[in-house]
């Protein structure tokens, strides 16, 4: 089964990928002829407001693209991302992969993405973090995609129902006129 949605929010802070990638880990292996680093225990990964925390992050360079992908692991894994509009992202799975150069995360096992009260959880998760495009599957037959949609809050609707009411114009009326009748 496989759900796919997009929500309408701002997009993604595009000052974070512009900034510095910043690793801190307990401890660190490399193995320099695949290009491939890993990073393990208490991992934590931050560019801008992006954030991965983990328990193993293997950084993995592809020669091909000059790109880099991360694949967080962890009992869950996190990534977080402020929006432009100031909006919290969050994500957790067992396994989480970014891949900077086409701006996605796939996000496998336990997966859950959360905005604002509101959640898409499934087997496999793939978002788009430039477009906000998702789309969420389940694994085998047993297992389903569940979406919560908070309501929109009652404040908003009350300030629209306030601003197209009639006794709430503000525009000055004329005043009548002295001496004459009404």
């Amino acid at each position: 089964m496989s759900l796919s949605l997009w929500l309408p929010t701002a997009t993604a802070a595009q000052s974070d990928f512009e900034q510095e990638v910043v690793i801190q880990a307990k401890r660190q292996a490399s193995d320099l002829k695949n290009k491939i680093a890993s990073y393990l225990d208490d991992v934590k990964i931050t560019q801008g407001s992006l954030t991965i925390t983990a328990d193993v992050v293997q950084v993995i360079n592809d020669p091909k693209t000059q790109g880099k992908s991360y694949q967080a692991k962890g009992k869950p894994a996190y990534f977080s991302q402020r929006l432009d509009d100031g909006k919290l992202v969050e994500i957790q799975a067992q396994e989480i992969t970014y891949t900077p150069l086409n701006n996605t995360l796939v996000i496998k096992g336990n997966a859950k993405v959360s905005q604002e009260g509101s959640q898409v959880q499934g087997d496999i998760i793939t978002y788009n973090m430039v477009t906000e495009q998702l789309t969420a599957e389940s694994l085998d037959d047993s297992d389903i995609v569940t979406t919560i949609i908070q309501p929109q809050k009652k404040a908003d609707k009350n300030s629209d129902a306030e601003n197209n009411d009639p006794q709430n114009d503000t525009e000055e009326q004329p005043e009548p006129e002295q001496g004459k009748e009404q």
